[in-house]
């Protein structure tokens, strides 16, 4: 693994390490985990095992999953559809090792090649000090000698217990009924609920999904691009939200556009993360903060 060349550079152990507040500092415990901070904020990835993010913080506060049992923590990447690979997740995506190299405060983590689908992932991890947001921009290279159609897919799990999911749906969330949303203060909602059983919905959204922590009163927003429906892969969608059986786990998921790649191209996919404490009792203030931190008047 590369050695990051900057000063700045300080040894984890656990989390990120206690680096200037107002830096963008990329760290290396020399056992894969990289952290990146900005302002209040944290992102830890870890690089030998699929370059997944591990932890999302405000100050000390975490509000990604932090389960242990594999595919229920962290925040990872697929592509999309799933039906080219359905299950286990491919290996060389999402556990495998990834190549690390930095460019001042952009951090980039690349994949080897998938063996069944010939596919190369890069994550490129970077922070946007002035909007207090991180960057990840996600690309998909066609390794392969034919014409392939794909979609990029990010996939963050998050805890099944006082919180609100919510986004704006152009029309219906799919299938109906499956699970207890309302449309209400010009979004729809989602409190995560109980169910012996796995269950997963879709929509066309307007290029955001957010995910309010009622506990520790901070709201995440996730802002990508806002595809008609007529983009998605086949089965797919825009958004999607899965509730793992039990008590367990949340999937917040958004995919990109269906893009044709001859071999050697590549697709560029980029989602912005946004973490900021909120006040939960109030639906209509977190749409209101949705769109001030989106900037959309």
């Amino acid at each position: 693994m590369k050695q990051l060349l900057t000063s700045l550079l300080v040894a984890l152990t656990m989390g990120c390490g206690t680096a200037s507040a107002q830096t963008a500092d990329a760290q290396d415990d020399n056992a894969g985990k990289y952290c990146l901070k900005n302002g209040h904020l944290s992102m830890t990835i870890d690089a030998s095992k699929g370059a997944k993010i591990l932890s999302l913080k405000y100050d000390d506060q975490e509000v990604i999953s932090q389960s242990r049992w594999p595919e229920t923590f962290g925040s990872t990447f697929w592509t999309s559809p799933q039906k080219e690979w359905y299950w286990p997740p491919v290996p060389e995506y999402d556990k495998k090792p990834y190549e690390v190299n930095q460019n001042g405060d952009v951090l980039t983590m690349t994949s080897s090649v998938s063996e069944k689908l010939k596919y190369r992932i890069r994550k490129q991890f970077a922070i946007d000090e002035k909007d207090q947001a991180f960057v990840i921009t996600y690309s998909i290279i066609n390794e392969s000698d034919e014409t392939r159609k794909v979609a990029p897919w990010e996939i963050t799990r998050v805890p099944n217990e006082k919180s609100l999911i919510f986004f704006e749906a152009v029309d219906s969330i799919w299938p109906a009924g499956l699970m207890n949303f309302e449309t209400t203060n010009g979004a729809s909602w989602y409190q995560p609920d109980e169910a012996n059983e796995n269950r997963k919905v879709n929509a066309d959204g307007k290029g955001w999904l957010a995910y309010c922590n009622d506990e520790k009163k901070l709201l995440m927003v996730k802002q990508f691009q806002d595809l008609d429906a007529s983009q998605p892969a086949p089965n797919e969608a825009e958004i999607q939200v899965y509730v793992n059986r039990g008590k367990t786990y949340i999937e917040l998921e958004s995919q990109g556009t269906y893009t044709t790649l001859k071999p050697k191209e590549e697709l560029s996919w980029t989602v912005r993360w946004y973490l900021q404490p909120c006040d939960p009792a109030s639906k209509e203030s977190l749409v209101k903060q949705v769109k001030n931190i989106l900037h959309i008047y």
